[in-house]
């Protein structure tokens, strides 16, 4: 039998919008795994990368190790990272959470190292000399003044992540990976297309809400760019 005229399905077209309304649950359930894979291993990094940059800044010598590191991780091609990770993780998510916050330690530490290293040496003196500790003069002074660089890096990171997630579809966590994958198995146009434009689309949004949030953390930048000008 062929198939008829308006049926895009059974014709496996590209650009289909049965395959939007009959799968609409398994896309939306694709999307949040994919969104919590993401958020979840970003949020981990970044609590991991903060102490590392800010022990790279107090003691110089640990700069070079750590950034040797951090950076050797992110040679490590995906699919090598997920099977070392194999034995200690299994075949769970966790296993494709520890190897995105592998990858994005390399772009979060360097970013922020060099956002604190950015601060003036007058602004830290200055604030010493008004009574600030360590502790107050990193959280009130330095990491503020850090934060442009911070977010950039972050920005970067959380891009990546969304795009290396789809590589854990080999394990069967990759979220939009899962469709894309076993779409190219079976040559199912539609569900190939629509689960990499949706992942096109999480990192568009998830860069821009960032940008937002930077813009909001740093009214400073909007002010000295407008001197500038």
């Amino acid at each position: 039998m062929t198939a008829p005229p308006d049926d895009c399905l059974a014709r496996n077209e590209w650009i289909c919008g049965e395959y939007l309304s009959t799968r609409r649950q398994i896309l939306l359930d694709a999307v949040v795994q994919h969104l919590q894979l993401t958020s979840l291993a970003v949020l981990i990094a970044l609590v991991v990368a903060v102490p590392l940059a800010v022990l790279a800044r107090r003691w110089g010598w640990a700069a070079g190790p750590v950034l040797a590191l951090t950076t050797v991780l992110y040679t490590i091609p995906s699919l090598a990272m997920f099977s070392l990770l194999l034995p200690v993780y299994g075949l769970s998510a966790s296993l494709v959470v520890a190897g995105l916050v592998l990858y994005s330690l390399t772009l979060l530490v360097r970013n922020i190292l060099a956002g604190l290293r950015a601060v003036p040496d007058d602004t830290r003196q200055a604030a010493r000399g008004m009574g600030y500790g360590p502790i107050r003069l990193l959280l009130t002074v330095e990491l503020p003044l850090a934060l442009p660089a911070a977010m950039a890096g972050l920005r970067i990171a959380t891009v990546s992540a969304v795009s290396l997630v789809t590589i854990g579809a080999i394990v069967g966590f990759g979220g939009l990976g899962n469709l894309i994958y076993t779409g190219m198995n079976t040559y199912f146009k539609a569900q190939v297309l629509t689960a990499s434009v949706l992942c096109v689309v999480i990192a568009i949004a998830a860069d821009l809400l960032l940008l937002g949030v930077q813009r909001v953390l740093t009214p400073w930048e909007r002010a000295t760019r407008a001197v500038r000008q």
